[in-house]
């Protein structure tokens, strides 16, 4: 068969359809020509569809395998051909090989054509097939299940069966064991309910001996077994308050515990006793957990709480006398510390020393006196706040409270007549006035720490309080003979200095050295005013001072007319008030002192006052203006003949030095007190020179020419002129009172 005879038809797209006008009609043979009709339905199709795609995807697996053959051996052939020598443009052997694969494509798809529905049916007639072998094999098994199946339902009646019969053969003895089980449970719930009531109720054998045998020391093991026995007797409590009232094993119970705890409380206070026995040989008190609880369980009995703290305190007394005397005598061990007697030659160190033992001492037995009771403040769960060291110690009332109160109180009551004793023999021994007051302010300060610490009715509180009035009364003695005489002293008539005298001097420095104890004391650290005894003191210290010093220079001035006594008293009465000022706590009585200083003050105004007037030759005529009568005038009494000289001197006066400077203020050692004065002066004369002024100006006065009179001299009239010389300000509430 020729390559020409047997290429292929011609595809559908290469067939060309003559082209129509379009006004040309087409006709109705041309629509249903069956070829047209194919033609157009192979060149509508989309073969870009999935379902057409899937299609011819499955038609090529049908039908690949049968042209595998012929397609495997033309590219045998075409191999063949490649492995034999080169390829070359003349070689035609290739194009044969070509064209037979080509055929045998088109063979294939002529017999899909003729042969699909046929070869379909013959597919699913075999996948039928598979299925009905596959479905007859599961069939099988189904049937071999089910014969198992029927097997075990038989097996299981069968055991049912055996099961029943041996259920209803054995009941009579499970009920049987269901009894006795149900009667050994009540027997022993009656057993667990016996025992726990023994228990509960009753002492263990240990526990007896614990409480009544002195062979066993007071410890845990003591304890465990007082709280078992109040714990029972609460209990019992609780069930005799039932409905059906006491019964007898409630009273025997009661009455066994009642005798095991008395037997415990004795045991309790005999070992208390003996142990408050050896305290005083200790120097070092402490306090453990079983003396705490010991003495807190033997409250529950007073009267031997009582009895065995007798013991203590008789102990304490005796251990804290024989302390106290060893520190005055002996001193520390081995002799350090020293004795305190060695310090009798100095007061201060001597009773700060036995009061400083002292208070140790207390701080001491209440630290002991309050572990012994448990009032440690700050433990968690007691309800005490800490207090700090040096507050106030507040007794609230409580029975342990009050017990360490009474036993500290009683503790140190020994301790009173010897400190009593030496105390007042070192305060009346003093010459020192500074000396005394030092002894006085530490007995007070001591005074009021033992009453923060054991309170103000205490023994030793009492003691300190009245050996501090004591040492007062001496001190006050002292500075009160020493104002007396300082009265008694007088000035030296030669002396022509205004400054303080040295007694003053002296007097004031006692002053300052008493108020720099007092400052650095902490008796009064929380208000900024003095205590009435302080205040009592500057009035015994500054009031004969200040009497002195005015009755000094009165007569002084009675001898020396020329010595000026006012300005000696300002500056003694401001020396003292300088003396006050660095101290805060004097503001009281700095202000009284400067009410008599603003007194004494203003007197010297109105000498110096009246001074300038005398140097400015103006004394007179102020004086005729202010004395004479509203019917007479002034030009009768004071004729301008009269007055032109006395503006001329006053003119005069205006430029001497003593305007800016006053010779006799000059001598004051306070310059702020030097310039008010004077300018207080200055104003004064300037209201003097307008009232003359004023009054010259008056036509009533009938003065020739009044202005032209005054113009002649400075200041021309013009009281403003006067208040610029002077270097004053007109209106000043300085001068406003003037």
């Amino acid at each position: 068969m020729s390559v020409q005879a047997h290429s292929p038809a011609p595809s559908p797209s290469s067939l060309s359809v003559p082209p129509r006008n379009a006004g040309t009609p087409v006709s109705a043979s041309q629509t249903r020509n069956p070829i047209t009709i194919r033609l157009r339905k192979i060149l509508g199709t989309n073969f870009t569809d999935e379902a057409t795609t899937e299609a011819l995807r499955t038609l090529s697996e049908l039908y690949g395998t049968q042209s595998t053959v012929s397609t495997s051996d033309s590219k045998a052939q075409i191999n063949d051909t490649d492995s034999g020598s080169d390829w070359s443009d003349d070689d035609t052997d290739v194009v044969p090989a070509v064209q037979d694969h080509r055929e045998c494509l088109n063979e294939t798809a002529s017999r899909a054509r003729k042969n699909l529905r046929r070869d379909l049916e013959n597919k699913l007639a075999q996948g039928s097939q598979q299925f009905l072998q596959a479905f007859s094999e599961v069939d099988q098994k189904l049937d071999e299940l089910q014969n198992h199946v029927a097997a075990m339902r038989v097996a299981c009646d069968e055991a049912e069966t055996q099961l029943r019969l041996s259920s209803e053969a054995s009941q009579s003895l499970l009920d049987r064991a269901e009894s006795l089980r149900s009667e050994r449970e009540e027997v022993e719930m009656r057993k667990n309910i016996v025992m726990l009531f023994l228990n509960r109720f009753t002492l263990s054998n240990e526990e007896a001996e614990a409480i009544t045998s002195r062979d066993v020391p007071i410890g845990p093991r003591f304890f465990e077994a007082m709280n078992k026995t109040e714990h029972i007797r609460n209990d019992c409590r609780v069930l005799m308050s039932g409905e059906d009232g006491p019964t007898k094993a409630g009273l025997d119970i009661m009455a066994s515990t009642s005798s095991y705890l008395e037997q415990g409380y004795e045991k309790i206070y005999r070992w208390c006793s003996f142990e408050f026995r050896q305290m005083g040989r200790d120097a070092q008190l402490e306090v453990d957990s079983t003396m705490q609880q010991a003495v807190r369980r033997l409250s529950q009995r007073p009267e031997l709480l009582s009895e065995a703290l007798a013991f203590l305190t008789q102990t304490r007394q005796t251990g804290l006398l024989s302390a106290f005397l060893d520190a005055l005598t002996r001193g520390g061990p081995s002799g350090l510390p020293r004795p305190i007697e060695l310090h009798a030659h100095d007061p201060i160190r001597y009773v700060g020393d036995m009061l400083a033992w002292v208070h140790q001492a207390i701080a001491a037995e209440c630290e002991f006196l309050e572990s012994l009771f448990g009032l440690g403040g700050g433990q968690e769960g007691d309800g005490r706040a800490r207090r700090m060291v040096g507050a106030v110690r507040t007794f609230r009332g409580g029975e342990e409270e009050g017990w360490v109160k009474e036993l500290l109180n009683s503790a140190v009551t020994k301790l009173c007549v010897p400190l009593k004793v030496r105390v007042q023999q070192t305060v009346r021994s003093q010459e020192s006035s500074i000396v005394s007051y030092k002894v006085a302010n530490l007995l007070q300060y001591y005074m009021l720490t033992m009453r923060r610490t054991i309170g103000e009715d205490a023994l030793l509180s009492t003691t300190l309080s009245e050996i501090t009035d004591v040492s007062y009364k001496v001190f006050f003695d002292a500075i009160e003979a020493h104002g007396r005489a300082l009265l008694r002293i007088s000035l030296d008539p030669d002396d022509p200095s205004l400054t303080p005298p040295l007694p003053i001097l002296e007097h004031a420095q006692l002053l300052r050295e008493i108020m720099q104890v007092y400052d650095s004391s902490l008796l009064d650290d929380t208000t900024a005013e003095p205590g009435p005894t302080f205040n009592r003191i500057l009035d015994v210290m500054l009031d004969p001072a200040m009497e002195m010093c005015a009755a000094a220079a009165e007569e002084k001035a009675r001898y020396r007319p020329q010595w000026d006594r006012a300005v000696f008293v300002l500056n003694c009465w401001c020396y003292l008030q300088n003396v006050l000022e660095a101290f805060e706590f004097t503001s009281e009585k700095r202000r009284n002192l400067q009410e008599k200083i603003d007194e004494r003050v203003k007197l010297l105004e109105d000498e110096h006052y009246e001074n300038i007037l005398r140097d400015a030759s103006l004394y007179d005529t102020v004086t005729i203006i202010k004395s004479k009568s509203p019917s007479d005038r002034l030009s009768h009494v004071l004729p301008a003949q009269q007055l032109q000289p006395t503006l001329a001197r006053f003119s005069l006066w205006l430029s001497s030095p003593e305007v800016v400077h006053s010779p006799r203020l000059s001598a004051l050692t306070s310059p702020s007190l030097h310039s008010t004065i004077h300018r207080v002066s200055l104003a004064r004369v300037t209201k003097a020179y307008a009232q003359l002024c004023e009054e010259v100006r008056k036509p009533e006065n009938r003065y020739e020419a009044a202005s032209t009179l005054l113009g002649m001299e400075r200041p021309f009239g013009q009281a403003g002129v006067l208040w610029a010389i002077f270097g004053l300000e007109e209106g000043s509430e300085e001068f406003a009172a003037d």
